[in-house]
């Protein structure tokens, strides 16, 4: 496991672990959080499997063991209470972290992230989506990634005016490397069944949704607060789609 972490740790500042979605790594999704968050906490931000420059020889591709590889390696780095923050697929990897280990993880905050869609919810929107998944996930060329940045920013950005040299410079940077491992992880989370028993945390959960999410519609905010209960709050964010951290960096740093 890679991590990046705080350099100095300050004792007085509480640990903070962010982890990325599917979209990137995180030394750029972050980019526009770095810098604030660090002025109040200790951040490590590590790659998840697969991404950046963690990798594994072992075969599970589940977020369970993404979980489990993340909480370890953070022990190693002498963490013992720390808060997540995740978006998107780092949401998955945060809540069995904080369900597997609760002597760790102080608080959570989770941001579009479809955490409990039933099979029917997962097939509708697969179907909405239009177009492989897979391909978007783990794009291969020019317009896969802009279909993936269109549908995950809601806000004009430079997606539609970026020449495709340089989109296919970033696939080559992101993507090309344990591209079979990362289409894994896709297959095994589009694939997997829903959980009837999917454990209710016992941390304060803060919840983060843009209700102009393509990816994982806005309904999904408020099934995830009635799974957790009176632990969880919900922020919805207007005009903003699923990438919150890009297109609402201020709003979402001040939660």
């Amino acid at each position: 496991m890679h991590f990046w972490v705080a350099n100095p740790r300050r004792s007085q500042k509480p640990a903070l672990v962010m982890l990325h979605g599917y979209g990137g790594n995180s030394k750029w999704q972050f980019i526009h959080q770095v810098g604030s968050l660090s002025q109040s906490f200790n951040l490590y931000v590590p790659d998840l499997l697969f991404f950046g420059d963690s990798y594994t020889t072992r075969l599970e591709r589940t977020e369970i063991f993404q979980a489990k590889c993340v909480a370890e390696g953070l022990k190693r780095l002498g963490l013992d209470r720390f808060s997540v923050y995740s978006i998107s697929y780092g949401g998955f990897v945060a809540y069995w972290m904080a369900e597997m280990y609760p002597e760790l993880v102080e608080k959570t905050v989770v941001v579009s992230c479809g955490i409990g869609m039933t099979k029917e919810q997962k097939r509708e929107q697969l179907n909405k989506v239009g177009s492989n998944a897979l391909n978007l996930l783990v794009p291969q060329s020019a317009r896969d990634l802009r279909l993936l940045v269109n549908l995950s920013v809601h806000k004009p950005g430079p997606s539609k005016w970026v020449p495709d040299i340089f989109l296919r410079g970033f696939i080559n940077v992101t993507y090309k490397q344990h591209r079979k491992e990362k289409l894994e992880l896709a297959e095994h989370l589009l694939r997997k069944k829903e959980d009837p028993d999917l454990p209710i945390l016992t941390q304060e959960t803060l919840i983060i949704w843009g209700d102009k999410d393509e990816v994982f519609p806005v309904y999904l905010a408020y099934q995830l607060q009635r799974q957790l209960g009176p632990k969880s709050k919900v922020e919805i964010i207007k005009d903003t789609g699923h990438a919150a951290c890009l297109d609402e960096v201020l709003f979402v740093n001040e939660s």
